[in-house]
């Protein structure tokens, strides 16, 4: 009888639930749902063995979790590529069309918030998770399940997945900075961040008093259920009882799409939460097949971006900043002003040239807006606003760190610092040994790493691998406990497998970048054969220029840095690059190759087997490329390389030519 009574007010709460937040029809009064509320509770606190996984009690949050488990996606999270223009719009129009004739497509609000993904097996929710790379993100679960919009259970008892945005409703915005503001504590930048910031909290109660909603808007695999569109998957996910944006339209052709972005363009600041673009949708499921994707983007879908927003604001100081390889950047310190969702108190302002040429002085007000929505940088100088007070810019002489006099080197427009003892480096320098892209040190962030170098625990990048010896040390600093300090040890013992392209990017060898890392592990397979190579062997690597080549060749001669890499292989690092050795053969080697058209393998995949066999992948079809490897619907590529008489393989001459060699 109290099992039946419990199921029956789980059944009214829910549908009460989904009446107010999703269809905005409430049919009971609050003080009703508060009641069957407070009855239920009773109750579940009476008989804890019969609290179901969807009891609306469950989104008050009570799970603390020790910390996020890592979460495969089945169907990669793909991002979306960005335009920021009607020409841009139509460009993408004229490119669908050419596959598909009369392509109709669907306008869905860009919510700034961040993606989830809902998996549900027999209409329960069982994983919440984030987006993370696309291939790998995070459970959330447990705070996802606080969401009031989130329905715990279906109506329908299927095994479904559906992604969609998190966000903070700006109300919700407002009254969390408010209790910030008076709890003296920091203030969310923007509802993105606060929105971010509450899905990651390890205790679920902060994230229940968020007041965070949803909107889905994404199933990667609609056709199993029978659906043939965006439009009728949206209709079958609102059937569902999820939250759908209800500002979506279907738009017969580019000009609705183009009407759709430029009344939202001027009407965004009355909607309740925030937007920062359109994305545009191919309607058609199976014509979204035949688009197919790129190695990065879905050829069927394009994400407008609204113009950046300028504003001005003072320019209060300028100053100095020191980065790991010495180079010395001027910054701006503003007088702090909201732009685009975001509260901005400096700006870089990159070199001495471009301040001169831009004429900035101290006291100006400036116009600033962000790049691609991203990050701010100045317009203009509002130069009829000066008073005569304002300061000409000088660039500093000596190091703001360590005092060493600057050199500007010839052909370069920054100066550096070349004092390898300058304090500023080093600290930057272990910061980007630690960095993701790096040795992915997981909780070495700026603030740890710098108060590790100022206590003498961090010096030079091989003393992280002597941490465990300071572990009693470490462990009586407050915010250190015993398993915050062994998460830092075990970070440090997995890196010592990383491959050879982490080692070298994370050493911070100038002009090394990520990608460098990659070609010279790939090339050379041993840090030991690298170290070895000569100026000319390192100049015949492709894609290693001179300048790059200099480099390397300047860094292995230092004989500080020698002693640090044989102290960093006593440690037991590895040394070796742990991708495959390249087979080189006749068909591919030292050929430039384009992609193009849907190919029945994953594009990347391509791309890899082509750079195996010695041969590269560019993006652009020139005089130099010499093979153009066509799939289904190729594209302006295609007609290209007809026209420049290039040679064209179809995929199943070029996988029959991978498989030959």
């Amino acid at each position: 009888m109290i099992e039946k009574r419990i199921d029956e007010l789980i059944k009214i709460l829910n549908k009460a639930s989904y009446e107010y937040h999703t269809l905005d029809m409430p049919t009971i009064t609050d003080q009703e749902y508060d009641d069957y509320y407070a009855e239920l509770v009773k109750l579940e606190t009476e008989h804890p063995n019969l609290v179901r996984e969807d009891s609306p009690t469950v989104r008050v949050g009570s799970v603390v979790i020790d910390g996020f488990e890592k979460v495969t996606h089945e169907v990669p999270m793909m991002s979306l590529g960005d335009i920021f223009n009607e020409e841009e719009i139509r460009d993408f129009d004229n490119k669908v069309r050419k596959v598909i004739p009369n392509p109709s497509y669907v306008c869905e609000l860009k919510i700034d918030g961040l993606s989830v993904s809902l998996l549900y097996e027999k209409g329960k929710l069982v994983r919440g998770a984030t987006r993370g790379d696309g291939t790998t993100g995070e459970n959330i679960t447990h705070n996802v399940k606080t969401i009031k919009t989130v329905p715990l259970s279906l109506p329908e008892d299927i095994d479904i997945e559906v992604r969609g945005e998190i966000y903070m409703p700006k109300t919700s915005f407002e009254m969390l900075n408010e209790e910030r503001r008076k709890k003296g504590e920091k203030e969310f930048a923007n509802p993105r961040n606060a929105a971010a910031g509450s899905v990651r909290q390890l205790d679920s109660s902060v994230a229940a008093s968020r007041n965070l909603n949803t909107f889905l808007y994404h199933m990667p695999q609609a056709t199993n259920y029978g659906i043939q569109s965006q439009m009728e998957a949206l209709e079958y996910m609102k059937k569902l009882t999820f939250v759908v944006n209800p500002n979506i339209i279907h738009a017969k052709n580019i000009d609705e799409v183009i009407d759709y972005i430029t009344y939202w363009q001027e009407h965004r600041p009355e909607l309740p939460y925030e937007i920062d673009g359109v994305v545009i949708k191919v309607n058609d499921l199976g014509d979204q097949r035949k688009l197919g994707f790129t190695a990065r983007v879905p050829k069927w879908a394009i994400a407008y971006k609204f113009p950046a927003v300028e504003v001005l604001t003072k320019l209060v100081d300028i100053e100095f900043c020191v980065g790991r390889t010495g180079k010395v950047t001027p910054r701006a310190d503003l007088t702090p002003v909201h732009l685009a969702g975001s509260i901005i108190s400096s700006v870089t302002l990159h070199n001495e040239d471009y301040i001169k040429e831009k004429d900035i002085r101290i006291g100006d007000t400036i116009a600033i807006h962000k790049a691609g929505d991203v990050i701010p940088e100045v317009v203009e100088v509002k130069r009829e606003r000066r008073t005569g007070e304002e300061k000409p810019f000088e660039m500093a002489t000596h190091c703001p760190i360590c005092g060493t006099e600057l050199v500007r080197k010839e052909s370069e427009a920054a100066y550096f610092c070349l004092n390898p003892n300058c304090d500023a480096r080093k600290i930057e320098g272990l910061i980007h040994f630690a960095s993701r892209d790096a040795m992915n040190l997981e909780g070495f962030g700026e603030n740890i790493v710098e108060d590790f170098y100022n206590m003498g625990f961090l010096h030079t990048v091989d003393d992280y691998y002597t941490l465990h010896e300071h572990k009693e040390d470490l462990q009586s600093l407050e915010g250190f406990g015993e398993k915050s300090i062994n998460n830092l040890m075990d970070a440090i013992e997995n890196s010592k497998h990383n491959s050879l392209e982490r080692l070298l990017f994370g050493l911070g060898i100038r002009h090394v970048g990520k990608k460098t890392g990659v070609i010279l592990a790939n090339h050379y397979q041993t840090l030991t054969n690298i170290m070895e190579a000569t100026l000319e062997d390192l100049k015949s690597v492709p894609d290693i220029g001179d300048t790059i080549a200099e480099s390397v060749v300047e860094y292995f001669q230092d004989e500080k840095n020698i002693a640090c890499i044989r102290r960093l292989e006593e440690y037991g690092l590895n040394f070796s690059y742990q991708g495959k050795e390249k087979e080189i053969t006749e068909d591919f080697a030292d050929k430039t190759f384009v992609l193009t058209g849907t190919l029945s393998i994953p594009r990347e995949e391509a791309k890899q087997m082509i750079e195996f066999r010695g041969g590269k992948v560019t993006s652009g079809v020139t005089k130099k490329t010499s093979v153009v490897v066509v799939g289904e619907n190729p594209g302006s590529k295609y007609d290209k390389a007809k026209e420049l008489g290039i040679v064209i393989w179809e995929e199943e001459e070029f996988l029959h030519k991978v498989n030959n060699n």
